[in-house]
């Protein structure tokens, strides 16, 4: 039998061990997949764009688990009622192609965005950094903002969107939370001055320049987490010459980061290489770093194999019979036959 997850299982697995537990979990599962990253099965995601947005498929696979995520990219669709992102994805036995685990990916998609960004940080970003803006609070900013407090210690965060309805959802949301400061500002200029990381995670479908090189200050992490299709960005060009670029998967970012705008030999360094050891990160607290991040497969290989082992250890979850379950697996037509057999309801 497959395991099912829903959105409120996954959202009652976060409830029942907290936004700090489930942030460092995450970040385990997370750096384990990026050291080992020779191992996998790689290639940049299959996307079918329309004028409206984005739908795309992401696999990947080691040597014993296969996965995938199916997820859209639509910014138009609040004003339908529905969410700019909506996921889902699957975990399967290498070995027998037999599916572990069916879930919703879009809490999830969010959960995992917010850890990778912060395990970037952590290797890029200066160590005491305590100031962040965050320029776009949307579906994802609150566990942007939440990550960035749990697993870097931020504490004061600056706040900008041009939807003054999403800032005010943004400090609900985040009142309560201890040890966080949030500061409203008018502009994005305004919001990153004095900052010592900045977060851009706007949602548009366009070519924009949320942070240009004039706002980029010594010291700066830039976490640049919006510009992830084709024909959308958020950094002007400039920006990227500021100081080295790392990213998740490189011939994917091209494609679909703020490198787009780049030359195809506008060097950049995949990030398993720094956690690894095999190149540098930083390499003075003067020196401005950028983390081009557009998601990758590997992100959702690793949040997958976080909920199927969170869900079995809390009982969270339902049992889905989505292979047959057949006491001859050559005979199919078995299963035809004997619902033949069973009474219509009227």
């Amino acid at each position: 039998m497959t395991m099912l997850l829903s959105t409120s299982d996954v959202a009652h697995i976060v409830a029942l061990q907290g936004p700090q537990q489930v942030f460092s979990g995450l970040l385990d599962y997370l750096l384990s997949d990026f050291l080992r990253w020779q191992e996998f099965d790689k290639s940049a995601r299959v996307a079918s764009h329309s004028a409206t947005g984005v739908i795309e498929l992401m696999p990947t696979a080691d040597s014993e688990y296969y996965s995938f995520k199916y997820v859209n990219g639509h910014p138009g669709n609040p004003q339908a009622g529905l969410s700019t992102v909506m996921a889902f994805g699957a975990l399967a036995q290498v070995d027998t192609g037999e599916p572990l685990l069916i879930s919703e990916l879009t809490l999830t998609t969010a959960l995992r965005t917010a850890v990778t960004s912060a395990l970037a940080a952590r290797a890029l970003a200066r160590p005491d950094s305590r100031k962040m803006a965050l320029i776009g609070n949307g579906a994802q900013s609150e566990f942007q903002a939440l990550a960035f407090h749990h697993i870097l210690g931020i504490d004061t965060l600056h706040v900008y969107d041009v939807d003054a309805g999403a800032t005010r959802k943004l400090e609900s949301n985040l009142a309560s939370v201890p040890g966080l400061r949030v500061v409203r500002f008018d502009s994005a200029a305004d919001a990153v001055k004095g900052t010592d990381i900045v977060t851009t995670v706007t949602a548009d479908k366009a070519y924009a320049t949320i942070l240009t090189a004039d706002m980029v200050e010594p010291g700066m992490h830039i976490n640049g987490v919006g510009g992830d299709c084709p024909g959308k960005t958020e950094l002007h060009a400039d920006v990227l010459r500021a100081g080295p670029v790392f990213v998740e998967y490189e011939p994917q970012t091209r494609i679909e980061g703020d490198l787009q705008q780049m030359p195809a030999d506008f060097a950049v360094t995949e990030l398993w290489r720094v956690l690894t050891g095999q190149s540098a990160g930083r390499k003075s607290a003067a020196e401005v770093t950028i983390f081009d991040s557009v998601g990758f497969a590997l992100e959702d290989f690793s949040a997958l194999r976080w909920l199927r082992d969170a869900a079995i250890r809390h009982g969270v979850g339902a049992r889905i019979e989505v292979a047959p379950q057949l006491p001859d697996p050559k005979n199919l037509f078995e299963v035809v036959r004997a619902a033949a057999l069973v009474p219509v309801r009227a």
